[in-house]
């Protein structure tokens, strides 16, 4: 195998490739996100077809390329979750196999009360509630009152809302940061969000959401190539889900389409080591909404950057492109699925047509990139000497 340099890792957020093996048990039997997306008249995605994304296992919604041009994998979540902080987690070689906590019918009193008492404000709602709903329903009085609009939703979130206007941006940020150091222990939730909203009612939520992540409990892929003395590059939210930890620069994206423009630029770039993408416009803007159009558009978007992220890697370089969850946006759930999710590699170092089939943990790709850049695994089965030249 010859050395790698750099290794551009994509998620995109959310795109599963079919009901996993227990997806019963998490309520999300027959939920294909790939399938649900690929079924608009809006998706056009040829340059992924080309790297094989119709070759994987179990994905038969569009013709498979009779010569692909990428390698290709499907990857198993083994931890006990299907939320971003657990999935980008075992991406990176973390697994978790208790559930991070999730509050169906609100947070406790308990919670409450202490998060009230440390920031000084009154809280609404404190029940599950979709992003947009929650401030069409409660940002009248939020605006009227000053209180804080306090949900939760099927992952395992403390999300605050508030107007512009009535609340600064810093100065939420500033009551996220007093929640997270509240969530801890049984109450220690994924992540803190914030959710600015602006204008008037219906209102719309702002780019300035901020997500505050738990710390990883150990190690992360990123912690051991920042420690060997790599570049680790987060791009996107990247640097909000592993708590800022492990990575050597960081740049925050507006969406999808900033995100995907960053990363080109990154291309250009020289440096040695990892570039780690969130593309969160899937998952936050067309899963979530049941908006399979415009997930569709978002994805062919996508499609027709890839000639010129591909064409921007060098001797050395390779492109990997996987998710961290499903959320199909045909069935009546608004929730995150349990689903199989895809792992893509082309470039230069990379080998064309290796069928690697179902794997069985989502940490084979931190297991593959540490291996790559000769690091020992933190978990699963580094695939580099198949997957690379």
């Amino acid at each position: 195998m010859q050395p790698v340099n750099r290794i551009f890792l994509i998620v995109l957020d959310s795109l599963g490739v079919g009901e996993a093996p227990d997806a019963a048990d998490f309520g999300d039997a027959g939920s294909d996100t790939l399938a649900s997306v690929c079924a608009s008249a809006c998706c056009a995605v040829p340059n992924l077809r080309k790297l094989g994304l119709f070759n994987i296992d179990g994905v038969s919604c569009r013709p498979a390329a009779a010569e692909p041009q990428g390698s290709f994998a499907r990857l198993t979540e083994s931890s006990k979750g299907k939320d971003t902080t657990i999935g980008h987690w075992e991406l990176a070689g973390l697994l978790s196999p208790r559930p991070l906590p999730t509050y169906p019918h609100g947070f406790p009193p308990e919670v409450i009360q202490a998060f009230e008492k440390a920031t000084g404000k009154k809280t609404l709602c404190n029940r599950p509630y979709s992003g947009t709903e929650v401030i069409r329903d409660y940002g009248e009085e939020q605006l009227r009152t000053g209180a804080l609009i306090v949900y939760s939703s099927a992952d395992s979130v403390f999300q605050i809302a508030a107007h512009e206007s009535i609340v600064p941006v810093e100065e939420l940020y500033g009551y996220c940061r007093a929640a997270r150091a509240l969530l801890r222990g049984e109450h220690g939730v994924g992540r803190v969000i914030a959710r600015p909203f602006a204008g008037e009612w219906p209102f719309v939520r702002t780019p300035r959401r901020h997500d505050f992540s738990l710390e990883p409990p150990s190690e992360t892929m990123l912690d051991r190539l920042k420690a060997a003395g790599l570049d680790v590059l987060a791009v996107g939210k990247i640097h909000d889900i592993f708590a800022g930890r492990g990575d050597t620069e960081h740049v925050f994206t507006a969406g999808n389409t900033e995100g995907i423009g960053k990363t080109l630029a990154l291309t250009k770039r020289p440096f040695r080591g990892l570039c780690f993408v969130n593309l969160v416009d899937f998952d936050m803007l067309y899963g979530h909404r049941n908006d399979p159009d415009g997930y569709a558009r978002a994805l062919s978007e996508f499609d027709s950057a890839l000639p010129a992220l591909l064409g921007g890697l060098g001797e050395g370089d390779a492109l990997m492109i996987t998710a961290d969850h499903g959320c199909d946006p045909a069935t009546p759930s608004t929730d995150h699925s349990r689903e199989y999710t895809p792992w893509l590699i082309a470039g230069p170092a990379a080998r064309s047509g290796v069928n690697l089939g179902t794997l069985p943990t989502f940490a084979d790709v931190s297991a593959t990139v540490l291996d790559a850049f000769g690091l020992p695994p933190l978990a699963g089965t580094s695939r580099a000497a198949a997957l690379f030249r």
